[in-house]
């Protein structure tokens, strides 16, 4: 009897396991069959079809599409070599490109390239309406629908949240032949991680501008999508893609008086994680202190953590900075990003500046961007909001005053400015309070990430595209 391959639930299901695979598949007593998870579906059939085995595929359901692209567009070279390496490695792994460097058309590219049913996954609102709006004038003869946000279609090419997709996991899993994340250190979360580990897609393709995540979890996308095959950083692409910048560190001191209560605060704090045995700088050091703030002590040591963080990061010495940057850039464009609301309206009413956080109502905050990009506004002030998945008008001034320690969020903030403007100079000011945490944790950021970058064996079936 000829072995068939089957689809259940986000697994694959067979009733008789061919050996060359037999070791993929483990035994499901309670329904009296073999089962894999279904991100196994590339590497099953390729077992049986490198051996040989006559076998019947009732598994995947993708679609060959008809993709007509309509941009008039010349890629640039990083993308060209992007596009390439990413095919040469099977049409699986990892992109590692800034903000502002064109990974969508990377991805348009990708779909091109690869014509076959598509679920497109992306962790915001804004960037599915972006999204959802760029295809439909790269391929506007493609079935493009929306999941998430209100929408629930079924269409051969499919935009979803993460969240959206996580949660109809099952149903997409056998349905899209190519699967595309962007901002893809999003999907090796415990809730989002399924969309990968259920799907059936054999080509996998990953956006970021850095993998790198607080929990280490970066070296999940390994399997969940496939290694890091390309990666440029900003410097690589300064002047060419991206606008010409430069970065400018100003170290700023606590007045005496506020060092001395820094200092006080800082004592108290870690006093506390010394008693406990308290590393913060191990991966479960802040979990341990969270978790020892519910007693007295712990409580007592958090706020003296939260107020030392504070006054580190709204130190009066930044605010005199800031208006200094301002008075010499009097006609560019200027975001000004801070690690907290509190800090985000004191210059918003200090300094007279429309603000926007993530309690700015959606339709406000279109308003306050439509305002900057048309030039009625000459700077905005943020929290995180505008790090990741909105569509920043262009700037060329960005003022970091605080949030200062993770890459990815530096390189997002960086990418705000450097959308490329013939002429342009960006400048990115990073405001350092010296002798703090923060300080310390501007240098770590500095340090670069190695990527593991490896080339897998080209995918090779009737479905394969050309």
């Amino acid at each position: 009897m000829t072995p068939v391959l089957k689809y259940d639930r986000g697994t694959l299901v067979m009733y008789e396991v061919p050996s060359v695979v037999s070791h993929l598949f483990t035994w499901d007593a309670r329904s009296q069959l073999y089962r894999a998870r279904g991100q196994l579906y590339r590497e099953v059939s390729e077992l049986l079809r490198g051996h040989l085995v006559v076998y019947r595929d009732e598994a995947a359901l993708f679609q060959k599409l008809e993709l007509t692209f309509a941009r008039e567009i010349t890629p640039y070279l990083h993308q060209r070599e992007a596009l390439q390496v990413w095919k040469a490695a099977g049409r699986q792994g990892l992109v590692v490109l800034p903000t502002g460097a064109g990974k969508t058309l990377v991805a348009q590219l990708a779909m091109a390239a690869t014509p076959r049913s598509t679920l497109i996954c992306v962790p915001t609102i804004d960037l599915l309406h972006q999204w959802y709006s760029g295809l439909l004038a790269a391929f506007p003869d493609a079935n493009i629908g929306l999941l998430g946000g209100g929408s629930r279609d079924e269409t051969p090419v499919l935009v979803s949240t993460y969240d959206s997709a996580a949660i109809h996991a099952e149903e997409l899993a056998n349905r899209y032949g190519l699967l595309i994340c962007d901002e893809a250190h999003h999907l090796p979360s415990d809730f989002t991680r399924v969309i990968a580990e259920m799907s059936l897609a054999p080509y996998r393709l990953g956006l970021t501008a850095t993998p790198k995540r607080s929990d280490g979890r970066e070296t999940h996308l390994d399997t969940l999508l496939g290694p890091v095959v390309y990666q440029k950083q900003p410097g690589d692409l300064k002047g060419l893609a991206l606008s010409d910048y430069r970065e400018v560190q100003i170290l700023v001191r606590l007045s005496p008086a506020e060092q001395a209560h820094y200092d006080e605060l800082i004592a108290t704090r870690n006093a506390f994680l010394a008693r406990m045995n308290i590393q913060l700088g191990s991966l479960d050091g802040w979990k341990q202190f969270v978790m020892q703030s519910g007693t007295l002590e712990g409580r007592r040591a958090m706020l003296a953590h939260r107020e030392a963080r504070t006054l580190a990061y709204g130190t009066e010495g930044k605010l005199r900075v800031l208006e200094e940057v301002l008075a010499n850039h009097p006609q560019e464009r200027t975001l000004i990003f801070t690690d907290d609301n509190e800090t985000v309206y004191r210059i918003s009413r200090e300094f007279l500046i429309p603000a926007i956080t993530h309690q700015t109502p959606v339709k406000e905050r279109h308003t306050l961007l439509q305002a900057f990009r048309d030039g009625r506004y000459r700077t905005l002030v943020t929290s995180r909001v505008l790090n990741e998945g909105v569509d920043v008008p262009e700037a060329s001034v960005a003022v970091v005053l605080s949030g200062t320690a993770t890459e990815r969020e530096h390189i997002q903030r960086l990418g705000r400015i450097l959308r490329k403007v013939t002429g342009k100079q960006a400048t990115l000011y990073e405001v350092v309070t010296e002798g703090t945490s923060e300080e310390r944790v501007s240098k770590q950021r500095k340090g670069q990430w190695t990527p593991r970058v490896q080339a897998g064996p080209v995918w090779e079936s009737v479905n394969a595209p050309d």
